[in-house]
Formats: structure tokens, sequence, C-alpha cells
């Protein structure tokens, strides 16, 4: 099994153009947020009666797929576990604001955003030479957040592996 290095010195191997890199720190938040706005989307069907009262609204298809990703996260470190939690919640709850807010249906703004992200994501790759990462292991999709958490925890010295201790 990888290390969270491991894995980031690998992500980081296609990411070392300047551009490239100021791109992802836009596109890749915005991906994962509407990628859950996108599978918020997704009627709940058998997980509607799962939770009741106000957090009703949080038993869905993007609950789902981030617990299923906090998995992975948790055997990269405990501290990207916790920080991808974080996020995730602060993601959540951004796409219930949106579905509660705004006039637009999620889906549409979901898909608006992630066609637009994907395509600077392309664009900074195109800059940079290389292939997403995504392209040699699926699991990249996963890793590139996690990449960005890990710069912030280097800046404020949060260990996130055993290399960084």
């Amino acid at each position: 099994m990888k290390t969270s290095q491991e894995w980031f010195d690998e992500y980081g191997e296609s990411h070392q153009n300047p551009t490239n890199k100021a791109i992802h720190w836009v596109c890749v938040p915005v991906i994962l947020f509407s990628t859950l706005g996108l599978f918020w989307s997704i009627p709940a069907g058998p997980l509607s009666g799962l939770v009741e009262g106000e957090y009703s609204a949080y038993a869905n298809w993007a609950s789902v797929l981030m617990a299923i990703s906090l998995v992975f996260y948790a055997t990269l470190h405990p501290t990207i576990f916790v920080g991808m939690a974080a996020i995730a919640v602060a993601c959540l709850a951004g796409n219930h604001w949106i579905e509660m807010n705004v006039e637009m249906p999620l889906v549409y703004v979901s898909i608006l955003a992630f066609v637009v992200a994907w395509a600077g994501q392309f664009i900074g790759h195109k800059i940079e030479g290389k292939k997403p990462s995504f392209f040699q292991d699926i699991q990249f999709l996963l890793v590139g957040p996690a990449w960005l958490l890990h710069f912030i925890y280097k800046k404020v010295g949060i260990p996130y592996g055993k290399e960084s201790a």
C-alpha cells in the first residue's frame, strides 16, 4: 500500500508547471464540489428514510460517495482523513445551500461547474505537457484534493504521513 507521500509525489510528477498548479488550486475544489452536487441531485430513494429532522437532506448519494471516499483518506493518514472530512462537510453544506437558495436546480449548477472545471484541468495539463494522473490510476481522482490539502498542512506544520512528521 502506498504512503500518502508516495501518492503525493507520484501525483506531483504531472503537476510541476506553476500555471497548471494554479489551475488545479481552483479547478480541483470545484470538481469535488460539483461532483458532490451531481450525486446530491440523484433521487435519494432508499436513503431518504434513514435520517429524520433537520439533517434529512444529507441522506443522499453525495454523502454516501463522500463516506466511501473518506475510507481511502483514512488509509493515507489520520490528519488527511480529518481535513478531507471537514472539506466534505463544507461541500455538502454548500450544495445544500445552493439547493435551498438558488433558483437554478443544483444539478444544472453542478453540471456547469463540472464541465468548466474539467475544461480548465485539461487546459492546465496541455500547458504542463502531461496527461492527467487519473489516466494512469483512477484513484488519483481522490488524491488530487488531498494533494492540495497536504500543501496547506506543510505550510502550517501539520503532519500528514510518516515522511512529514
